[in-house]
C-alpha cells in the first residue's frame, strides 16, 4: 500500500541525507520525496511516499522519529487531506497543433509557461490523476522532456501541529 508520510524537520545541512538513509539501509524504496522549508525557516517539512504494507510504515515511522534532526513524523494516509503535485512537460508543438495542444491546456486548467520555434512547455498543478491524464493527453504530439515534483500533501482542518 502506498503511505504518504509527512515528516517535520530542523531545517539543517545534513537531515535530508539521514533520513533518506534510513529507508536506504532498511531496503524501502521512496516513491517520491518533496522537502521545502516551512513558515519558521528554522524548520522543513518534507512529505514522503512510500510502499508498504502498515507494519512496515509503522517500523519506519518509529525509525525516523529517533533521528535527532526530526521533530515530528505523521502517516497522513488515512487522514484527510490536500495532495498536489507539479509537473513541466515539453512537448514537440508545429504551429500546426499548437490550438489543439492549447485546447487541452485549457481543458486541465494547466498553463503554457514557454513557446519555442517547435516547442510548448506546460505547467500543471493537481492531484496524481490529473497529472497522469493530461501526460496521456499530451504524449500523442510527442513528450521531449518531463519533470514532476512530486507528491505534496498537507492535512485538512486545523494546523498540523496542533493535532
Amino acid at each position: 500500500m502506498r503511505h504518504i508520510l509527512a515528516v517535520l524537520v530542523e531545517n539543517q545541512p545534513g537531515v535530508l541525507t539521514r533520513v533518506a538513509g534510513l529507508f536506504s539501509r532498511r531496503g524501502y524504496n521512496i516513491e517520491s520525496l518533496a522537502v521545502g522549508q516551512t513558515h519558521d525557516p528554522n524548520v522543513s517539512r518534507m512529505t514522503i511516499v512510500a510502499d508498504g504494507d502498515d507494519q512496515v510504515i509503522e517500523q519506519v515511522v518509529k525509525q525516523l522519529d529517533k533521528l535527532v534532526d526530526v521533530i515530528e513524523v505523521r502517516d497522513i494516509t488515512d487522514d484527510e487531506h490536500v495532495d498536489r503535485e507539479l509537473m513541466l512537460i515539453k512537448v514537440k508543438a508545429e504551429p500546426v497543433v499548437r490550438g489543439e495542444i492549447m485546447q487541452i491546456v485549457d481543458i486541465f486548467r494547466a498553463r503554457i509557461v514557454d513557446i519555442g520555434q517547435s516547442t510548448l512547455i506546460i505547467e500543471c498543478t493537481g492531484d496524481e490523476g490529473k497529472i497522469k491524464a493530461i501526460e496521456k493527453s499530451l504524449k500523442p504530439f510527442g513528450i521531449l522532456e518531463l519533470v514532476r515534483t512530486g507528491k505534496i500533501a498537507m492535512v485538512r482542518g486545523p494546523k498540523y501541529e496542533e493535532e
